[in-house]
């Protein structure tokens, strides 16, 4: 007998029924407490191990969307999204866009807002056909995109899109002022501030950053042209 199954719903969804290994909230749960006490190999490799046994379950032939309202399955995209994070910071782009596709093709609704990362992703790996197609998903109210759409027009032509330079300064102020300050410091301050319940722009800004320090070591001219625009 299967330890795990797909349960159609009323609303064309499915529901991922299982226990143990497949008993996604336990192993999410369980993942995010190995972090926190400082595994975090341990947490990375249970979370892609957990998306692994996920995609077995998956047909080939046929399109799955799961159900965000079931607990189950609602946990298992948010492994596979965790996933992709945990690729996407030790520069493995290929791999995070591939879970991120495979997290959007199960959740059109994108609850998780994967498709921000993705554009990331995209970028990273020079895919700008992919990109131009995403980023159309990334909402304008997100301070991300703008962040995107100048970081997409440096690498294309060198140079930083005028009207995105324009709105990041002035929409988005903190975090223009984040991404071109000399230091960002995870101090006491920060992490109380995030934490918190109601998290302010310039902490949220200060998150962004850490979530996307890994490219611009990579690509640190990006950076270095946004401080000079200051």
């Amino acid at each position: 007998m299967a330890s795990a199954y797909l349960k159609p719903t009323p609303d064309q969804t499915f529901e991922i029924v299982g226990q143990g290994a497949y008993n996604f909230t336990e192993i999410l749960a369980h993942s995010r407490r190995m972090q926190e006490e400082g595994d975090i190999e341990g947490a990375c490799n249970e979370r892609f191990q957990a998306f692994q046994r996920l995609a077995a379950l998956l047909p080939e032939d046929e399109e799955i969307n799961l159900e965000w309202n079931h607990r189950n399955s609602q946990s298992a995209l948010e492994l596979i999204a965790a996933s992709a994070v945990d690729h996407f910071l030790i520069n493995d782009f290929e791999l995070s866009a591939a879970l991120l596709e495979l997290l959007l093709d199960l959740d059109p609704e994108d609850h998780l807002e994967g498709s921000e990362l993705l554009a990331f992703d995209y970028l990273a790996m020079d895919e700008q056909e992919l990109f131009d197609e995403v980023i159309n998903d990334v909402s304008d109210k997100i301070p991300a995109r703008e962040i995107l759409l100048l970081w997409a027009s440096f690498r294309n032509n060198g140079i930083l899109a005028a009207g995105e330079l324009q709105r990041l300064k002035t929409h988005f102020r903190p975090f223009f002022e984040e991404f071109t300050a000399d230091q960002h410091p995870a101090d006491e301050a920060y992490l109380k501030d995030i934490e918190g319940e109601h998290p302010s722009p310039q902490a949220q800004a200060r998150e962004l950053w850490f979530k996307t320090e890994n490219l611009w070591t990579l690509w640190p001219e990006f950076i270095s042209a946004l401080k000079a625009a200051r």
